[in-house]
């Protein structure tokens, strides 16, 4: 065999730029070793910069300075209790991993200068299962100044807040859209619209969200001398002797090989925006491809090459769903419908099937299983008109007027009475109509024996903060005209791929792959089928990228030091007892 002859030669080599990748860079580094990231677009931050940049970590360090009681038991019970026996994508050993290198992980951030906050009463999503958190386990970061990036802030992938026109972090989020309705609210809002406003004047761009988050670890990864490469495809892995050593990849237009001498880390995500692969693997959860959220390089062009490894997967139909209104009805807030009163979800039968304020993976897998039994995908969000009346429905200051240009299209239905609108959504009238009859004996009082919804910490949460509803998430259509959107389930990411241990390692039948390791969307995520709370999926994929390169750093370490004792064991002094 012919050796391979390098172009270039790193300690690690991490394949994707989002939160997984930058972290597996920033880790080798900070071990003493030589990192390289890359990422195939124009643009640094893959699926992280355009989320939320919320990470969801049990007993993390923020809680422990503000004395929040949790522990890494009540974690590991709330895994059990909402996640459940998933197989290998979610051992003990794993769950064990992401608590207590979540929390060093966010330590050694501080330490280099990232500013977090907590996410002070998002509560965990199922927080009345046993461990769950009604405080909530979420942290975010802090604003971040544009100017400290210099040339590099044109390479960040834009995100949420760039879509919304302002400057609002996460948690503020919900409270902007309720700016009307208390004045905690109205205070958040206009405090988020001082930000926005200053940073349009002085000309000094603030970043929020999970932009501000890929902000923090490409700066860190620059000033600690990680190697960032975009525009940079990957070809293939270089595997010798049954162990990867290096990638192939292209840059430039021109084949690249490069050599990873103690690992590869893929975080390159999933498979969301390639229609074949989720045809293949989807099952009966197999959406549009239309639909998705991804970012657009969230297509899996490295999953063939890495099946050719012999790598094992799990939860292939899995996603991280985010049942959405139509992309036309999106710029505004109907996607928050379904956690607030005078609003129901329904199927085709005109019937609920599920608590409509509960997690968004948990409404796209019901939305999934009611199809089954009659059309659910997609489903029907109706309100009536004193919804209508109450809320703001665009980012604007004005509330309770509906956007013409939503009802001129047809994606928006109005009837005046219930019958006439399940005859435009082509629902069943009768069902439709003794649904809501149903609901409403119940709603009058905040209460919905039939899902339970508004009971949890959750529910409310995300519900109407103000102090005179008598739910925060519950109350009854009674007021005509009615209105109806068609609700999709969209989703902003596949959740499943490759198998991997307690130390990131990819698994094939023999055990892990050697010299390959893998994070995020690649792989068969250890929040299961669930979505424990706000931030899961960042915060998996950025905790895991931390782990893999420390271990592969770890493992070159102790090779090197049984390669020295083996050549010259006098000269080492003995291990400690």
């Amino acid at each position: 065999m012919n050796a391979v002859v390098w172009d270039e030669e790193f300690d690690v080599v991490a394949i994707g730029s989002g939160g997984g990748g930058l972290l597996a860079g920033i880790a080798a580094r900070e071990a003493g070793g030589r990192a390289l990231v890359v990422e195939k677009r124009d643009l640094f931050g893959g699926s992280t910069a355009m989320s939320g940049g919320v990470m969801w970590l049990p007993n993390n360090p923020l809680m422990q300075k503000d004395g929040i009681e949790d522990s890494d038991e009540l974690g590991m019970q709330y895994f059990a209790s909402t996640v459940g026996d998933v197989g290998a994508a979610s051992t003990v050993a794993r769950r064990r991993a992401f608590i207590h290198e979540g929390q060093a992980m966010i330590r050694l951030l501080e330490r280099k200068g990232a500013r977090f906050t907590r996410c002070v009463n998002y509560s965990d999503y199922y927080s009345n299962h046993e461990g769950g958190h009604a405080t909530g386990r979420s942290i975010e970061p802090l604003p971040f100044a544009g100017r400290r990036l210099g040339k590099w802030l044109s390479k960040i992938q834009p995100g949420m807040a760039s879509g919304l026109g302002m400057a609002v972090m996460t948690n503020e989020l919900r409270d902007v859209q309720y700016f009307n309705r208390s004045p905690r609210s109205l205070v958040t809002a206009a405090r988020v619209q001082l930000r926005t406003w200053t940073a349009g004047v002085t000309k000094r761009p603030v970043l929020t969200n999970g932009t501000a988050l890929v902000a923090e670890l490409v700066k860190m990864c620059v000033d600690s001398g990680v190697d960032l490469w975009l525009d940079t495809s990957f070809r293939g892995y270089v595997v010798e002797e049954g162990v990867v050593t290096g990638v192939r990849l292209e840059r430039d237009g021109k084949p690249v090989a490069v050599r990873a001498r103690h690992g590869v880390v893929m975080a390159a995500g999933g498979f969301a925006r390639n229609a074949d692969l989720r045809q293949e693997y989807g099952g009966d959860q197999c959406p549009d491809p239309s639909w998705t959220m991804a970012n657009p390089g969230d297509t899996g062009d490295t999953i063939a090459a890495t099946l050719e490894l012999g790598a094992l997967t799990d939860l292939m139909d899995e996603a991280w769903w985010l049942p959405s209104p139509r992309r036309e009805l999106a710029a505004g807030t109907l996607s928050a419908a379904r956690n607030r009163p005078r609003t129901i979800m329904v199927g085709a039968d005109g019937r609920r099937f599920v608590n409509e304020s509960n997690s968004y993976v948990e409404i796209g897998k019901a939305m999934f299983a009611r199809q089954k039994v009659t059309g659910a995908v997609p489903s029907w969000l109706i309100f009536d008109d004193r919804y209508r009346r109450t809320y703001a429905h665009k980012a604007s200051l004005r509330f309770g007027q509906l956007p013409k240009e939503w009802l001129d299209s047809g994606l928006l239905k109005r009837a005046d009475t219930l019958a006439e609108l399940a005859v435009q959504c082509g629902i069943d009238p009768e069902g439709l109509a003794d649904q809501v009859a149903k609901f409403n004996r119940h709603a009058v009082q905040g209460r919905d024996p039939e899902f339970g919804r508004g009971s949890s910490a959750y529910n409310h949460c995300l519900g109407d903060p103000n102090p005179f509803v008598v739910n925060p998430a519950v109350g009854p259509l009674d007021t005509g005209p009615y209105y109806a959107f068609e609700i999709v389930p969209a989703d902003v990411g596949t959740s499943g791929g490759f198998l991997t241990d307690e130390s990131g390692r990819v698994l094939s039948a023999e055990g892990p792959i050697p010299g390959l390791y893998a994070t995020g969307n690649s792989t068969a995520t250890v929040m299961g089928r669930h979505y424990p709370g706000a931030g899961a999926s960042i915060a998996y994929s950025m905790v895991f990228g931390y782990i893999a390169a420390r271990h592969a750093m770890d493992t070159a370490i102790e090779r090197n030091h049984q390669a020295k004792k083996e050549a010259a064991p006098e000269l080492l002094l003995p291990e400690p007892s």
